[in-house]
């Protein structure tokens, strides 16, 4: 389909959705919302694609909720919403898997959006802040606890408490992205990094997703084994696994995609 403010492109087995409203910082408004939602759901139905890449253009990965509702709430009591975001916890969980490329500004809901996604790679020009405290809101997208769970508790509460901006290096060393590249670089690599996850079979892909949000705050060791050899015992009986024993003995690179 054909879209306004998000744009769309495939690399081999890469699909990249571009946030693309860079006059507001790609602030979270509709249409843009419920157009990113879109893109991923159309990725996510195609069967050359493997893993996503999420970005976007200008100096804002996004900026976070569009000041425009913001004030309309605020003079008006309109109740605030945003569709494309509902339930966006749950659908990350099930989807492919998502690669954020952070290339600037990633504040409020601009960076709690990736909390859930599989990768963060920022660019050394990225700023990251949980603004929230300095608009008198609270953090959501299940933020408080996923955000405790990647960066600790005390650069959890640090960063919601101050809503002070963190710079690429900062949030590299406490584990809030996986990697800092050039700002010049930063597509392409987030692109190979995809590409990396995308040469896996899809149904590996999908299951450890399953597995590790299930088991994310499972107390219960036998339960977490219970769910992996479940698993397992699946993926053994996969074309996956028949391919790859193959390739390890004829000595090449496993064909998991035709």
């Amino acid at each position: 389909m054909a879209y306004q403010e998000v744009t769309v492109e495939k690399r081999g087995r890469v699909g990249i959705v571009t946030l693309n409203r860079p006059h507001r910082l790609n602030s979270l408004g509709r249409p843009m919302t419920d157009e990113m939602r879109q893109a991923l759901e159309e990725f996510n139905r195609d069967p050359e694609v493997g893993a996503i890449v999420l970005t976007g253009t200008g100096r804002a990965f996004c900026s976070g909720a569009d000041f425009e509702s913001f004030r309309a709430v605020a003079e008006g009591g309109e109740r605030f919403g945003v569709s494309g975001l509902a339930n966006w916890v749950g659908f990350v969980q099930q989807s492919k898997p998502i690669v954020c490329a952070i290339n600037g500004y990633a504040v409020g809901a601009g960076l709690t959006l990736t909390l859930p996604c599989d990768v963060r790679i920022a660019s050394d020009q990225a700023r990251l802040s949980m603004r929230f405290v300095r608009l008198g809101l609270l953090p959501e997208l299940a933020s408080t606890k996923l955000l405790a769970h990647i960066v600790g508790l005390t650069n959890a509460l640090e960063m919601m408490l101050t809503g002070r901006f963190v710079e690429a290096e900062e949030a590299y060393h406490m584990g809030l992205v996986n990697k800092v590249v050039p700002h010049d670089r930063l597509l392409d690599m987030a692109v190979e990094k995809a590409a990396e996850i995308a040469f896996n079979p899809d149904e590996c892909l999908a299951a450890v997703k399953r597995l590790v949000w299930a088991n994310l705050t499972e107390a219960d060791l036998e339960a977490v084994q219970r769910r992996e050899m479940s698993e397992f015992a699946t993926a053994l009986q996969g074309d996956a696994f028949r391919e790859a024993v193959r390739a390890f003995f004829e000595k090449r690179e496993p064909r998991f995609h035709g």
